[in-house]
């Protein structure tokens, strides 16, 4: 009985890993491709095609071909793709093969990360400004970075354009 309290006051002890959603803020995207910005700010993004995203939002695909987005630290990236809404990127996409040295760079970086049983993914959050969700696909492993600030602009033409209709009865 001693052997397990003393146990659970070493733990108790023990400073807690927590999420530094500071670092992930301030990064604010992937390597120096940083959400909110304009497309044209990507060396190497390259239109790909025209979708509606969320049933609702015209939205723009780009696949990124640069030599430096080819590598995280000696760890291979198979692609890097945005999304983009008026020419602002909501949306980084990188996909790599699975390579724990990834998951433990993030963890260093942003601290433990959430697990959610719902999505089956490990996710970092920083409410109303930026998410970095981390799931596993078969071979491959899927970053997806988003911007809430250019989400809640999509929502917000949505409404003016409620109101526009509206006005207009």
């Amino acid at each position: 009985m001693k052997m397990i309290y003393f146990t659970f006051v070493i733990l108790l002890a023990m400073p807690a890993k927590s999420q530094d959603i500071s670092e992930l803020i301030k990064r604010n995207g992937f390597k120096d491709i940083k959400l909110g910005s304009s497309v044209d700010s990507v060396n190497g993004a390259s239109f790909e095609k025209d979708f509606i995203e969320l049933k609702e939002f015209e939205a723009k695909l780009y696949d990124v071909k640069n030599a430096a987005y080819e590598k995280i630290g000696e760890a291979e990236v198979k692609s890097v793709e945005l999304k983009t809404y008026k020419g602002l990127i909501y949306e980084i996409t990188v996909i790599t093969p699975k390579d724990p040295r990834i998951m433990k760079g993030l963890e260093k970086s942003y601290g433990k990360a959430t697990y959610s049983l719902r999505s089956e993914s490990y996710y970092w959050r920083a409410p109303e400004i930026i998410s970095l969700v981390y799931k596993g696909h078969h071979k491959d492993v899927k970053l997806t970075y988003r911007s809430y600030p250019v989400v809640k602009i999509m929502y917000a033409d949505k409404k003016k354009k409620i109101q526009e209709i509206a006005e207009d009865f």
